[in-house]
């Protein structure tokens, strides 16, 4: 099927957050990981890996429209130097990524691709899903202090 020329460069524009977003969460769980924080290690390697998932469903669009997929393409990767930077960055990251989703699926809706549509409706619950669960960590970080909040997260 061939698909709008507009609509494939904008997959491909999301498929680059993607990607930055996955090295980003990497490299935070790993930082986590080697901090002895076992289950943040967990939460950054989840949203990583639900970020891999998007990637997929993106390419594969992207080949079903007929264009072609650019995985070459990273954005500027933010990488914190600590769990309250991590989080930060990752909240930014993923307002972004949410308002790209939404600019996309406008767009979808306009050229009348509503299985490109539906596509990433699900993506952008998943990602609403983990700007909640980002939130989440900041008011925790927030309400008992760092030192404390990070006692938690030890195993």
């Amino acid at each position: 099927m061939k698909g709008n020329d507009k609509l494939i460069d904008k997959l491909n524009f999301l498929l680059a957050d993607e990607l930055t977003a996955i090295n980003q969460y990497i490299v935070h769980a790993e930082m986590c990981e080697d901090w002895g924080y076992g289950k943040l290690h967990k939460g950054f390697e989840k949203r990583a890996i639900d970020e891999m998932k998007h990637a997929e469903k993106l390419i594969g669009r992207i080949l079903f429209l007929g264009g072609m997929p650019v995985v070459s393409n990273l954005n500027s990767i933010h990488i914190g130097s600590d769990v309250p930077k991590q989080a930060e960055n990752d909240r930014v990251a993923e307002t972004g990524a949410i308002a790209a989703y939404n600019e996309a699926i406008v767009l979808a809706g306009e050229l009348l691709d509503y299985a490109t549509r539906d596509i990433l409706v699900q993506i952008l619950n998943d990602e609403d899903r983990h700007l909640d669960e980002i939130q989440e960590l900041q008011d925790q970080i927030e309400q008992m202090g760092l030192p404390m909040f990070l006692t938690t997260q030890v195993g």
